[in-house]
């Protein structure tokens, strides 16, 4: 057996090294311009079947090593005509490419993975080549389309490692549900939500817990081969209830199309420090009313109060401090960049290796990737291993399989805390005093301990041991971390009976489980006897579908793309919160070191639909194109007499170039468009029956069982929205520039909102479907080549713009705002005859002219209630790409901006309110006299007369009326901004240089991502960031860890 295995082994070496060994011979060539005859750079040419390729450099010549037989060459650039040449014996190819004057038909993926002729569509479809979505080595694939996608919005969370980011497709559609796309990875749904972890797991009102990562940004971005964006109901019918906000399709790579093996290697290393952070005060510190004041025990003078309305700094003054350890006093003077020093450098590193292959029978890829990230934040860290496997198998010429499989390890020592918190370092930040050497505070082990009657006694002495713990100890010791597994994988088998007619099935799932665990140490100033959490979450998705097609020319000019198709989909979610309110023994954290019961939550939720599915395209002599589809939903979240709902669309597509003759030299292509889809939307389990829950009340010993305060609603129907859009997309001058408009229209009726009902039934609100909501809106983009040069100098720009307008046109009957999230006096609100997420809140008293009124010198509160301060929604939103390349070297430049909206700012409000910001140095001396009026008596009528004010307060005594909580309208400022997205630039060597090497090709680059915020109108903050991804954070700013500004390096290199 031995020698028959040893035999065996000799053979496929020695067959391995006659393929090694084959003889080569090297062909050269020229590819030039078939209009002008000039050489053209950057064109691909390849070995027919095999990863053997180069590129031709910038005089249009090119050296390519060849079997000895030869073989054919694909010559492709984009624009241009692919062409195929048999090479024969010559060692010379040249080759003229001329203008593709079909460019704008290109393939595209639609749902279900159909590939379709970009023409044929009637509806907006926008892709994103995978490569663009790793230049700048962003982690999470929703921030990597900021600026890119017409009728995109994403808002990142915040600068933390693993924060999560929001995107939104043509404006929010539903009211009190999601509002974000469906996401697909090779035509399987996967989950996106954002799940908080920590002690009181939610920041949806900005206190407690930590952000984490939205599901998509589990997905490695290496692996990606393109993505595209389904932005309406027209695009995404196809998908059902979960698609009524759009879909986002995520196709990974494969090695199909290829023969041999290849390894591509990408590896990167980036370094992060905060885009911006407020500008402050430095020339006054600790106290009040210009003077200090400090909590004596003897041995330190720690800070008895928070605010910076103290003596001024650098004046030669010494006071007793909260560092006077030895109790005598300090020089009072400034630490003008204590918190900037408190930032550390972010690190992050991403490697990925991939194997790929095939032949006409198989193709595979293999792919493993490390990510590895250091926050800006002490003690703060991201892990992320993936392992990505695709593989096909051609098992007849009629029958097909292919498997794909996507896990995901991801873990994580150290989230940080967010909102207004005490887990939360920036939180402290909106107060630090100037006088506050930071880098006392970081060896905090060496430090005393706050005396006994403090918040922060038994740890570590704070700067304001009266009210926080020391940020450092905070970090290293009250800790939210987690441990991740996933697996995203799908099994699909086609098989084609005839030429014309195939039938696929699919099974897929997105599975994990998520341990997530948070600490919290003895003398925490929010649990003094400690505390520790645990939730295990197991969460599992699995789609099964069929899709037969029929794909046939009935009669001369008219061809038949027909579909009909049907899936299962089952969910589960499960999950255990265990918690030990107090901890027995110091530093022991597990349950058992509870002293007092363990609080244990179990939920459990299953959620179902069945679906039947059909869709046929009319195609008249390919340039007349009309999609009819529909889909009828079963879902086991809606009750029995209204879990049954379909949904249709249309769309027609004209080539109106082939149809009137119109092709020009300047008009390549011209295509109108347009549709109508409607959509249904279901909604969580378990919201049709109430039902009873169990707690243990605070400081209680008895299972308390509850049933909530809304009334469920046994009659829920499904939302609906109902859409239509039409557009067109040209072509000029060879296909050289492309232009695309679109106008929609969208209509979500039956929403579902609660209702206020009397406290007497035992309830204080009712679920029903009345509400309804409108987006109206535009979204053009323009790409193509402005300049071309002889010497191979390019110029490719692309530029895109969207305007969105939404109304909540109605909601129940009496009910006039609905609040989505509240934050102090703030809500955020959709209020009828308003857009979706308006900032609500307290106003400052004024005369009939808007003129703030003033009493004894100090801004007044409107008392007569809270009024509409603000929208969150954006008025457009642009995104400008430029590419600029020569000889091997590339610059890549992305710019984009969000112009319009409001947010409410709370690093400003208490930043003014405590005298840290710059803005607090006004008056400081002089005393203030606001900008306004006061009341001199009042008329003959009883009204009031006004004149201006002329009382001056000082400047503690007026910010403090004008800011902090009390009123919210001086803290709400335009979010406008425009950002230097992206910037690399990359160097390819030189395939000369490469000949004798393994070597296929190599490009380094420099990187960098959010390099500037090039302009803004909110002062000290990026008005960007948000809470979370949760639908109700909208405008809403306050203790974010700032956003990063990253610069490094990439190498990229194939063998």
């Amino acid at each position: 057996m031995k020698r028959i295995l040893l035999v065996c082994l000799t053979a496929v070496l020695a067959l391995a090294s006659s393929v090694a060994w084959a003889q080569e011979r090297t062909v050269t060539g020229r590819v030039t311009s078939a209009e002008d005859g000039s050489g053209l750079p950057g064109v691909n040419v390849v070995l027919k079947g095999t990863t053997n390729g180069t590129v031709t450099d910038v005089n249009g010549s090119y050296t390519l090593k060849v079997p000895a037989e030869g073989g054919i060459l694909m010559v492709t650039f984009i624009g241009l005509t692919t062409q195929e040449i048999e090479i024969g014996s010559r060692n010379t190819v040249d080759v003229a490419m001329a203008a593709d004057t079909k460019q704008l038909t290109e393939v595209v993926v639609t749902a279900f993975g159909i590939e379709k002729d970009k023409k044929s569509l009637g509806y907006a479809v926008q892709d994103v080549n995978g490569s663009q979505l790793t230049t700048a080595r962003e982690s999470n694939i929703v921030n990597s389309l900021s600026g890119r996608v017409a009728g995109v919005q994403i808002t990142n969370g915040s600068g933390s490692v693993g924060s999560s980011s929001r995107i939104v497709l043509r404006g929010a559609s539903s009211l009190t549900g999601n509002n974000q796309p469906l996401f697909v990875v090779d035509g399987i749904p996967i989950n996106n939500n954002n799940y908080a972890t920590g002690i009181g797991n939610t920041v949806v009102n900005g206190n407690g817990g930590a952000d984490r990562q939205n599901g998509a940004a589990d997905i490695n971005p290496d692996d990606v081969e393109s993505v595209t964006v389904l932005p309406g109901p027209n695009a995404a019918a196809l998908y059902g209830s979960r698609a009524s906000n759009g879909v986002i399709l995520i196709t990974t790579k494969s090695g199909r199309g290829t023969k041999g093996i290849g390894i591509s290697v990408n590896s990167s290393a980036t370094f992060e420090r905060p885009l911006r952070l407020p500008s402050y005060q430095n020339s006054y510190g600790g106290g009040y009313n210009n003077k200090y004041y400090r909590w004596i025990d003897g041995t330190t003078g720690s800070g008895g109060e928070d605010e910076s309305w103290g003596p001024a700094l650098d004046k030669g003054l010494e006071f007793v401090q909260w560092d006077s350890f030895d109790g005598q006093p300090r020089p009072w003077v400034s630490h003008p960049d204590n918190i900037k020093d408190f930032f550390e450098t972010g690190k992050t590193f991403q490697n990925n290796i991939a194997l790929s292959g095939g032949n006409d029978k198989a193709d595979f890829r293999l792919s493993l990737s490390n990510f590895d990230q250091k926050g800006i934040i002490p003690n703060n860290d991201l892990k992320r291993y993936t392992i990505a496997v695709n593989t096909g198998l051609n098992i007849t010429d009629k029958f097909r399989a292919e498997v794909s499989a996507n896990y995901i390890k991801s873990s994580s020592d150290n989230i940080t805390g967010g909102g207004y918190d005490n887990n939360n370092p920036m939180q402290q930040f909106t107060w630090f005093q100037r006088n506050v050497d930071v880098q006392k505070l970081k060896d905090y082990a060496n430090l005393p301990l706050a005396p006994e009657g403090t918040s922060a006694a038994g740890t570590p002495i704070n700067w304001n041991t009266n009210f926080n713990n020391n940020p450092y100890w905070v970090l290293y010791n009250n800790t939210q971390g987690f441990d991740k597994d996933r697996l995203i994988g799908n099994v699909r088998l086609t098989y084609e009976f005839t030429d014309w007619l195939s039938l696929a099935v699919r099974t897929g799932t997105d599975f994990f489980t998520d341990l997530a665990v948070s600490k919290r140490a003895h003398g925490s100033n929010d649990y003094p006897n400690g505390n520790y959490q645990e939730i295990d979450r197991t969460w599992y998705e699995v789609n099964s579908d069929f899709l037969l097609t029929l794909n046939k020319e009935v009669m001369t000019d008219l061809k038949v793309v027909a579909s009909i198709g049907g899936n299962n989909m089952r969910q589960v979610h499960d999950r255990t919160t265990a918690e030990a309110p107090e901890l027995e023994i110091p530093g022991v954290y597990n349950l058992d070191n509870s002293r007092v019961a363990v609080d244990v939550e179990t939920f459990a939720e299953q959620k179902e639909i069945h679906s039947l599915y059909g869709n046929v395209e009319l195609n008249f002599r390919d340039y007349l194109f009309l999609t009819v589809t529909g889909r009828n939903d079963w879902s086991s979240t809606l009750p029995k007499n209204n879990n049954s709902y379909f949904y249709p669309s249309f769309a027609l597509s004209a080539d109106v170039t082939s149809i009137l003759g119109l092709q020009s030299e300047t008009l390549s292509y011209a295509k109108v468009r347009g549709g109508w889809a409607q959509v249904g939307a279901d909604t969580d389990p378990y919201k049709l029956v109430n039902v009873y829950s169990f707690f243990d009340p605070w400081g209680g010993s008895l299972i308390t069982p509850t049933v909530g305060n809304t009334l469920l609603n046994p009659n829920l129907k499904p939302e609906i929205s109902s859409s239509y859009e039409f557009g067109t997309e040209l072509g000029l001058f060879s296909n050289k520039i492309n232009f695309t408009a679109t106008y929609y229209n969208k209509k979500s009726t039956d929403q579902i909102v609660p209702v206020s009902i009397s406290g007497a039934s035992g309830y204080t609100s009712f679920q029903v479907n009345a509400g309804e909501m409108t987006n109206k809106g535009i979204e053009l983009s323009l790409s193509g080549t402005a300049l071309k040069a002889s010497n191979g100098f390019s110029w490719d720009i692309s530029a895109n713009f969207t305007r969105n307008r939404n109304e909540v046109v109605k909601l129940a009957p009496g009910l006039e705002a609905l609040q989505l999230s509240s934050y102090w006096n703030a809500q955020i609100i959709a209020q009828r005859g308003q857009p979706y997420g308006v900032i609500y809140g307290t106003d400052y008293l004024r005369d009939p002219q808007g003129n703030i009124v003033h009493v004894n010198g100090l801004p007044q509160r409107d008392p007569s209630g809270n009024k509409t301060l603000g929208d969150a929604n954006p008025d457009w939103l642009a995104g400008l790409n430029n590419t600029f390349s020569f000889k091997g070297l590339s610059l890549n430049v992305l710019v984009d901006a969000k112009i319009g909206g409001e947010v409410y700012s709370m690093t400003n409000a208490w930043g003014r309110y405590s005298g840290i910001l710059e803005e607090t140095l006004i008056g400081r001396e002089t005393g203030i006299i606001g900008k306004g009026v006061k009341q001199a008596g009042t008329d003959e009528n009883g009204d009031p007369v006004y004149v201006p004010n002329d009382v001056s307060v000082s400047a503690m005594s007026y910010n403090h009326a004008a800011f902090g909580n009390t009123v919210v309208a001086g803290s709400v400022f335009d979010a406008s901004y425009i950002k230097l997205r992206q910037v690399s630039i990359g160097y390819t060597l030189p395939t000369s240089l490469l000949a004798k090497t393994p070597f296929k090709k190599v490009t380094f680059s420099v990187i960098g991502r959010n390099l500037a915020l090039l302009y803004s109108k909110a002062p000290h903050i990026d008005p960007e960031t948000g809470f979370t991804n949760s639908n109700g954070n909208l405008g809403l700013e306050h203790a974010q860890t700032p956003s990063t500004r990253s610069m490094g390096f990439n190498l990229n290199f194939t063998l």
